[in-house]
């Protein structure tokens, strides 16, 4: 027995092989490449407003740029060259005739039933020796037959004639499916022949070549260094290790600014000339006089040395440009002006690079210095300049004549809050706002996301204390309450809690539902929304979308470190608007799981809820938690445990008698005394079946 190789030489076979590969790798891509997007930028609604900042233009052009990129060309192309070949394979599976190998069956080939007995096979090959013997046949040119031929078929009918009547021959047959017994097999490669074809082996080995010697590699080492140039954060390592550098303890807002200049990715877009040229323009404008701070593009005059310090360059360019944008300086020049929208998400990247460089020191001050100047970078306000300028037309001479000579600025809910003609006469008249400016400004501010924090406070799920290293919720209850907003519903108590569900409700233990109570304090489940994201920032200076995030993480406020690393919220799990636009003023929950701390006591923390997009947008309250000992919970738990007398037994009626409770009456709950709230409107430990206990927390009224 032998075997042997046999090339697709007709094309029946290979097709089907490259058809199967290609659709292996085109089908994927296909889906990555239309699948919608998940990234909230992509989903989040706009704020209704047709307002448009000077440079409009420049800054959507970036804008679509920065979407082109984005846009996988190169994963297209592959799709479109995949569909192509997966199209020509399907045509040739078509359109090849098949050949079909035949077994062999001596039924067939002596054209007899199966069903013949042996004296008629017997006979039926008689008359077929008449026909096709070597002896007494003869070659009919019509019909292309040659005496090889006929003695090809005499040999093929005298086998299956043998296979039927000899016992020997019959049994190969039976035993290996051929009467001369095994036979040789051959193994057929689903590729064209054409490949090992004399003559173009040495263009098989090319490719190969080409293919691991060269754009293997290239790709493998490619996708290598790049991640080993690249830091989780999405900047060089070697902006991160200059941010490092800069890292002070003490830094404010104005020295983060400067640090961020030192990123290495400003050299990309200011190569050769563009590194110096129109610097000594930029300075002076930007340390020309202000309206309101002392210079122009709202530097202290510790910034403006720091600027001075550095040789002029990239970094220096870098940090003049950084000013003039956060300043909305006027540059007069196309060019400048492009570079100066162009830096702010790249220091925007690196502003995160330097939050996690802070977050490994855990000092409170640089942490919440990432997060204004985050702020400051999206809104393009100056550290320390008034919130105000987040609104549309509002310069820092209607921000002056708005204050009035309040040394501290107001917020936009603070200038919402006013009576509207108090607003009105400070802001719109000769040299400030028109009517429609001013209601443009207006009808911005009543569509931005403000949460007000109504509640926070501290839980283990399925526990009624909290002990040492337990896994605790940080929950926090707030709504999104727009600037100016009216006719605002009280809030509801039973919205305030946060239930846990019953053991047996397997929907809302999987977060398909959620547990709530009802009217009567009877726990429920409803449908779980989907995340719902909360508009694009109003950044109308900001060369990218913008999708606001909220930060929160806990401090230690004697020590000015931070006690739990943030957590980011990008979603909701309410509604925050309708679908015309007005607020619901929907209860959200935002939850955070953190370890406590291995000891029994109480803890009080202060509480940061930072909006990374929005200026003025932030909470700051204290929360306590308290942390009971394990054999003390253990105890107290055991106690309320203990079974009371039924109200129709005589102990019950004696016990009721005595004033004492009894199983199936109402039990009182136990309250704190205020001294212990410590300000606070939560109380301590309750004791309702249906909800778990929340530790003393410090909270927020409101309104």
């Amino acid at each position: 027995m032998s075997s042997e190789y046999s090339y697709d030489e007709q094309g029946q076979f290979y097709p089907f092989f490259i058809f199967t590969l290609t659709t292996i790798v085109t089908l994927p891509l296909t889906y990555s490449l239309l699948a919608p997007s998940k990234e909230v930028v992509s989903t989040a609604p706009k704020l209704q407003t047709d307002y448009k900042p000077e440079h409009a233009d420049l800054i959507q052009a970036q804008r679509t740029a920065q979407k082109r990129k984005q846009r996988k060309i190169k994963r297209a192309i592959a799709v479109v060259l995949g569909w192509a070949v997966m199209a020509g394979m399907l045509y040739l599976i078509i359109t090849t005739q098949r050949t079909v190998a035949k077994i062999w069956n001596p039924y067939d080939i002596l054209g007899i039933s199966e069903s013949a007995t042996e004296k008629q096979i017997k006979s039926h090959y008689r008359k077929l020796g008449l026909k096709y013997h070597p002896d007494k046949a003869k070659p009919d040119p019509a019909k292309n037959e040659t005496a090889e031929s006929l003695s090809d078929k005499w040999v093929d009918l005298t086998k299956a004639y043998q296979a039927l009547t000899d016992e020997e021959v019959r049994n190969n047959y039976i035993q290996y499916g051929h009467p001369d017994g095994k036979q040789s097999y051959s193994i057929g490669i689903a590729l064209p022949k054409f490949i090992i074809s004399e003559g173009n082996g040495k263009y098989v080995v090319l490719v190969y070549a080409l293919l691991l010697g060269v754009l293997l590699p290239y790709y493998v080492g490619s996708w290598w260094y790049g991640t080993q140039r690249i830091t989780k954060e999405g900047v060089l390592v070697e902006s991160a290790n200059n941010l490092f550098r800069e890292y002070t303890e003490d830094m404010d807002e104005g020295d983060l600014v400067t640090a961020l200049s030192a990123g290495k990715e400003f050299q990309e877009i200011l190569k050769g000339d563009k590194a110096e040229s129109g610097l000594a323009t930029i300075e002076s404008r930007i340390l020309a006089e202000g309206q309101i701070a002392s210079l122009a593009g709202g530097l202290s005059v510790k910034d403006k040395e720091k600027l001075e310090d550095l040789d002029s360059g990239v970094r220096r360019k870098v940090l003049a440009l950084l000013w003039a944008y956060l300043g909305r300086v006027e540059l007069d020049d196309q060019a400048l002006n492009s570079a100066k929208y162009l830096v702010a998400p790249i220091a925007q990247s690196l502003c995160g690079s330097f939050r996690a460089i802070s977050l490994a020191y855990s000092n409170t001050g640089p942490i919440l210095a990432s997060y204004y100047i985050s702020q400051r970078l999206v809104q393009a306000v100056p550290p320390k300049a008034s919130p105000l300028l987040q609104l549309p037309h509002f310069t820092p001479a209607i921000v002056k004549a708005v204050e009035g000579d309040s040394r501290k600025h107001l917020t936009v809910q603070e200038f919402m809050d006013q009576p509207d003609a108090q607003r009105r006469s400070a802001a719109v008249g000769n040299g400030l706002l028109s009517e429609e400016q001013y209601k443009t400004a207006v009808n911005v501010a009543g569509q931005l996301p403000y949460l007000r924090v109504a509640k926070a406070f501290f839980k283990v799920a399925g526990e009624r204390f909290i002990i040492p290293s337990s896994l605790v919720t940080l929950v926090v209850k707030g709504r999104v309450i727009p600037p100016g907003s009216t006719n605002i519903p009280e809030v509801n108590e039973l919205d305030l809690e946060d239930i846990d569900p019953a053991e047996d409700d397997l929907d809302a233990l999987m977060g398909r539902k959620k547990a709530v109570k009802d009217e009567n304090g009877k726990v429920v489940s409803k449908e779980e929304h989907k995340p719902v994201p909360p508009p694009l920032a109003f950044a109308p200076y900001y060369s990218r979308e913008q999708s606001p995030r909220w930060h929160i993480f806990l401090s230690d406020s004697k020590q000015g470190k931070m006690a739990v690393p943030p957590f980011t919220f990008t979603t909701f799990d309410q509604p925050i608007f309708t679908a015309d636009g007005k607020p619901t003023f929907n209860m959200q929950t935002l939850k955070a799981q953190f370890a406590a701390p291995p000891q029994a006591g109480t803890y009080t923390f202060v509480m940061h809820v930072v909006c990374d997009s929005y200026v003025g947008f932030d909470t700051k309250m204290e929360v306590t938690l308290t942390v009971e000992d394990a054999s003390k919970a253990a105890a107290m738990a055991a106690e309320d445990e203990i079974s009371e007398p039924e109200e129709d037994s005589i102990a019950g009626q004696m016990s009721a008698l005595k004033g004492s409770s009894v199983a199936g009456t109402t039990k009182p709950k136990r309250r704190r005394d205020s001294d212990d709230s410590d300000d606070s409107d939560e109380s301590g430990t309750e004791e309702e079946e249906d909800d778990t206990s929340e530790t003393n927390t410090d909270t927020e009224p409101e309104s």
